[in-house]
């Protein structure tokens, strides 16, 4: 079976009116059309369909309302990405200066602090390639001064992504004290909880930094329930179905937030994004119900 051919905008326009999607003005249109691609936009109309086969839409359903779904969403999304640069930066300050206090400004090298040796020097090879590729001032500057010199820990750990950061996180030691105290400073009792933390929002920083969809997305990775919060949180827990829905991992970044940077406006414009959107049914994205009363979101 060979593939569809190419449909113009001028083809996709009708192909979704004959589907029975509705437009307010479809002269408009194309101009999306041309900026937004159609299966960029599929995403934010998949649940107006009434027929999943035929694709055919339920009746009522209008072109604006999908263009409204991404614009929600875009934005939803560079307010999170603002979340996750807050906790991105704690977290590696955290982990730099309470290893380094214990282990020294080398901390990075010592196998004796990791739990999977073999991951230890796969995460040690990435960090090391990431630093010969780095043009920051103070990368340049070492490698100018101390070219056979191993970086110190502060220097090097300031090229790891998250998603290099949670893994090193993850593979200390279970029973090392500061691995609690991390966790501790970012307002989590367990150590294990914030490993699974990290690794939901690792998730969705990658989706956001691909311009990816989160509207009514399934999310493969979700944070660990809190046991016994410290700070304020959730009085119900989500449902298995809005668990899968960004909502949680959303509330978890504001936990965070709320901790290590207390005076952020990130509650404050996720609130006021949705006001300005009472048409959105921000359901799709897994906010349960009165979820403005929840404790957190007080």
């Amino acid at each position: 079976m060979g593939n569809k051919p190419s449909y113009s905008v001028a083809q996709q326009i009708q192909l979704l009116k004959d589907r029975g999607l509705l437009f307010k003005n479809e002269a408009e249109a194309p101009h999306f059309l041309l900026n937004i691609s159609y299966y960029r936009l599929k995403g934010y109309w998949w649940d107006m369909q009434s027929d999943f086969v035929n694709h055919t839409f339920k009746p009522g359903s209008y072109f604006e309302a999908v263009l409204d779904r991404y614009t929600f969403d875009r934005k939803l999304r560079l307010i999170l990405f603002d979340a996750i640069e807050r906790i991105e930066i704690a977290l590696r300050t955290k982990m730099i200066y309470f290893l380094s206090q214990s282990y020294g400004g080398l901390w990075h090298l010592n196998t004796t602090i990791v739990d999977n040796v073999q991951m230890h020097t796969d995460l040690l090879t990435d960090l090391q390639k990431e630093f010969k590729r780095s043009n920051e001032i103070f990368i340049k500057d070492h490698k100018h001064r101390y070219p056979h010199l191993e970086p110190d820990t502060w220097k090097i750990m300031e090229v790891a992504s998250m998603g290099t950061l949670s893994k090193i996180y993850k593979n200390l030691h279970h029973q090392l004290p500061e691995k609690a105290k991390i966790a501790n400073e970012m307002g989590l009792r367990l150590h294990s909880e914030l490993s699974s933390w990290l690794e939901a929002i690792v998730y969705v920083r990658n989706i956001i930094a691909h311009h990816s969809r989160l509207w009514n997305r399934n999310m493969v990775k979700t944070p660990r329930h809190l046991i016994n919060p410290a700070s304020l949180w959730l009085r119900q827990n989500p449902t298995g179905v809005q668990m899968k829905k960004p909502f949680y991992i959303i509330t978890a970044m504001l936990y965070l937030c709320n901790k290590v940077t207390p005076n952020h406006q990130i509650k404050h414009k996720i609130i006021e994004l949705i006001g300005e959107n009472p048409n959105i049914p921000v359901y799709k994205v897994g906010f349960i119900n009165n979820w403005q009363t929840e404790p957190i979101w007080q």
